[in-house]
């Protein structure tokens, strides 16, 4: 199988980097109607990073609670219809923030350009014209959402991204700064995404040469941060943690996650579970498909002292549990690459729904 798939066209990397931005900024203003859409997570709002925004007065900055639900087709419609009515067309789109916000912020620059209800477009390839000028600066890394040509939403029917080239960033800025107030459990379940993504990647029938190359080094980087003898939430490991999520975010991008993201998904729509939390809720209890892994992950969590929910399950209905089944069963792709191309012959939502009993 051949990818042929768009990278980010620039990347600033070094602590310092986000005040480069008013000058990576500066020879693009002439664009669409010349003013800038900042989508910035609420947590920064008063904060100091809120002042350093280059923002001039003809620009909009949109502060964003991303707490507890990820991104929905209905808030980028809604955000995308709001600006266009009051102000036209954005030079730019700079997303600040974590995961949901890139996946915004990527979503929203797409939608600018084309019509309709960001419903229309969830899948692989459905969007028809390139969005506006989009900048990501990630302030927490494991999701590798800055790298990744997905904009993951959920919609009223099905959680699943906006998948193109033009998703990608045309420019990311990592400065390891802006991570260094993430609190200890969320940078735990933040990095451990960018890990299992790896541990996907590498285990699953679309593995090759190329995103072998990135999933081995991004694992390396996970095993100092997290497994090391220096392991912690230090500057050095937090310098580290944005190369390793940028890598398992080009390793999934060049292969694909597997039954983890799967029932994570289900998780996330059915539950409203925060992404990176769910895929350590469901990863811990998959040692039959991912055995080196999870055996890995459950060290990890001992070493970070993190405890995850046990018995869960006990507490959700049939139909929760069958709407979760039927979520991760309609992701064809993940189950493809985890299990191989006879996989409905392997996994019933029966199957899955035995999976989510051992939560």
């Amino acid at each position: 199988m051949h990818k042929n798939f768009k990278n980010i066209e620039k990347i600033v990397y070094g602590r310092g980097s986000f005040d480069l931005m008013s000058g990576i900024l500066s020879e693009k203003r002439k664009s669409g109607d010349g003013f800038f859409l900042y989508v910035v997570d609420n947590y920064f709002h008063g904060a100091s990073l809120a002042k350093r925004i280059p923002a001039q007065r003809q620009d909009i900055i949109r502060f964003v609670n991303v707490d507890p639900c990820e991104p929905t087709t209905d808030q980028i419609d809604c955000l995308r219809d709001e600006v266009l009515s009051t102000k036209g067309i954005p030079a730019g789109v700079i997303g600040i923030g974590g995961g949901s916000i890139m996946d915004i912020a990527k979503a929203v620059s797409l939608m600018f350009t084309n019509e309709g209800s960001s419903t229309l477009y969830q899948g692989l390839d459905l969007i028809k014209k390139p969005g506006v000028y989009h900048l990501g600066v990630p302030t927490v890394s494991g999701t590798g959402a800055e790298i990744s040509m997905t904009a993951v939403l959920t919609g009223p029917a099905k959680k699943l991204g906006l998948k193109c080239e033009w998703t990608v960033f045309n420019q990311v800025i990592l400065d390891p700064d802006l991570i260094e107030s993430v609190p200890a459990d969320k940078w735990f379940y933040t990095g451990m995404d960018t890990y299992i993504h790896c541990i996907e990647s590498e285990n699953g029938i679309l593995n090759n040469a190329f995103s072998h190359a990135y999933a081995e080094q991004s694992l390396k980087l996970c095993q100092e941060i997290y497994a090391g003898a220096g392991a912690g939430h230090t500057r050095e490991n937090d310098d580290k943690l944005m190369v390793a999520s940028l890598m398992g975010g080009l390793s999934l991008t060049y292969s694909e996650v597997g039954v983890c993201h799967a029932l994570s998904y289900g998780l996330s729509k059915i539950l409203g579970e925060r992404h990176c939390f769910a895929n350590c809720v469901a990863f811990q209890h998959l040692d039959d498909y991912y055995p080196k892994g999870v055996e890995e992950f459950k060290k990890m969590l001992l070493r970070h002292g993190i405890k995850l929910p046990a018995g869960l399950s006990k507490s959700w209905t049939d139909g929760q549990i069958a709407s979760m089944a039927e979520v991760a069963y309609n992701l064809p792709h993940m189950w493809n690459h985890a299990v191989g191309p006879d996989w409905r012959e392997k996994v019933t939502v029966e199957t899955i729904k035995e999976l989510y009993k051992r939560f």
